[in-house]
């Protein structure tokens, strides 16, 4: 396997309060009512509708969770490079898997419940600051 320079770009993460899951709905499906928490995403791709929100969808299967989220403190361009490999990559030395949704804004990095304390080490020993909103 190739290996991966990446120079990191320190980034400040909100640590979000919320416990989030991640939804699989059928390409055709309506966006469904969600808690009304502050941050959820929806992606509709040819494959299925995606929802990532806090607390699980009743009857919605498959759902995978749960998830903590991390995200990007303050507005970046879309083109600057490096930004979500910076915290993609200590994530993956670390052996931690993820899910990455993005707003225009920033970048949220979901890892999973059980594994936040892990990555939380990961991400601060490259460099990166971990605090709540």
């Amino acid at each position: 396997m190739a290996e991966l320079s990446v120079t990191v770009v320190p980034q400040h993460l909100y640590v979000l309060p919320d416990l989030l899951w991640v939804h699989r709905l059928p390409v055709d499906a309506a966006v469904p009512v969600m808690p009304g928490r502050p941050w959820s995403s929806v992606t509709r791709a040819r494959d299925g509708l995606t929802v990532v929100c806090a607390g699980r969808l009743p009857g919605v299967e498959p759902v995978s969770g749960p998830w903590r989220g991390l995200y990007g403190a303050g507005a970046h361009a879309l083109d600057l490079p490096g930004m979500l490999a910076s915290l993609l990559v200590p994530l993956a030395a670390a052996g931690i898997g993820v899910f990455a949704a993005s707003t225009f804004d920033a970048d949220l990095v979901l890892v999973p419940a059980g594994e936040y304390a892990r990555a939380r080490t990961a991400l601060e020993a490259a460099g990166h600051a971990l605090g709540s909103d």
